[in-house]
């Protein structure tokens, strides 16, 4: 049993809690989430099984996809609705203000991470010193906000919006920032993922639709592992190096424009056969496996 499932993860649950539930669901070990989603929001989180664990650093790297709520007027520490309020203004915005705040922050922006999230600082996560009381100086990180799009205001005082955007970007902090940007306060009142790459939202299966299946239905659920690997470009080896390309072995290829040190989603007789490079050796082109998957 190996590959990804499109989970819709419901609120209040981990994403630990989530690979614990499809340890359970699926009678395996080896299972693992593809990046932390908050407990309070909902939305995408491919579960991997089995050896589709190998390709998880893959769907972490990938876009995603978030439909947030931004509710003005309030702070809190943890930059959502489950923490404590640290400021508040009645300050009133109108809605060209915040078109116009919401355009600042598209495109390359630097962020700096939460004390309620998972980044280690001298070994120790930072919401853990954050429950201590602990507040430490975090570096700004680059990240890149590709769309921002406002849905719907209401009251001008809650913001639906739609983005998309690199892997380690705090939806929380967006909203925070936002907030700021504004002259006044805001957090996150409500964050539902939509997409993670390849995997989307209305392709998903929540718990109520695994609750009724069997064993041999939910196996029927699951994606093959190149599905999270839509992005690499696929090549194609000769049937006859089958034995040698799982074994380690060099095997040539020709490839028109090659992307040396690039990877790629290799195949054989058409079936998925891992990840590998394309080198150059003595002017000819070879295919080096980094991870054989079969």
């Amino acid at each position: 049993m190996n590959g990804i499932i499109n989970f819709n993860k419901p609120k209040g649950m981990t994403s630990h809690d989530a690979v614990y539930y499809f340890r359970r669901l699926l009678k395996i070990k080896k299972v693992g989430h593809t990046g932390t989603l908050d407990p309070d929001a909902t939305g995408v989180l491919p579960i991997c099984i089995g050896k589709g664990t190998r390709v998880s650093e893959y769907i972490l790297d990938a876009d995603k996809e978030y439909i947030g709520v931004l509710r003005l007027g309030t702070e809190t520490d943890t930059q959502d609705s489950s923490g404590q309020v640290l400021h508040t203004s009645s300050k009133k915005v109108n809605e060209d203000e915040i078109y116009v705040s919401f355009n600042k922050f598209k495109g390359d922006i630097l962020q700096v991470p939460p004390m309620y999230s998972a980044i280690k600082h001298k070994g120790k996560r930072l919401y853990e010193l954050a429950r201590e009381g602990k507040v430490v100086e975090r570096k700004p990180r680059p990240v890149k906000i590709y769309e921002l799009n406002i849905l719907e205001i209401k009251g001008n005082r809650e913001i639906t919006f739609y983005t998309r955007c690199s892997r380690g970007t705090y939806i929380r902090t967006l909203c925070n920032d936002i907030g700021r940007d504004l002259g006044t306060y805001g957090h996150m009142s409500g964050l539902t993922r939509v997409g993670v790459g390849s995997f989307k939202l209305e392709d998903s299966f929540s718990m109520e639709d695994l609750q009724d299946l069997s064993l041999d239905e939910i196996r029927d659920l699951i994606m093959p592992m190149d599905m999270a690997l839509d992005k690499l470009i696929r090549i194609d080896v000769d049937k006859g190096y089958l034995a040698k390309i799982i074994n380690g072995a060099l095997v040539p290829v020709t490839v028109i424009d090659p992307k040396y040190g690039n990877n790629y989603r290799v195949y054989c007789d058409s079936k998925f056969i891992g990840i590998g490079r394309i080198i150059s050796k003595e002017d000819k082109q070879f295919i080096k496996m980094d991870k054989v998957l079969v």
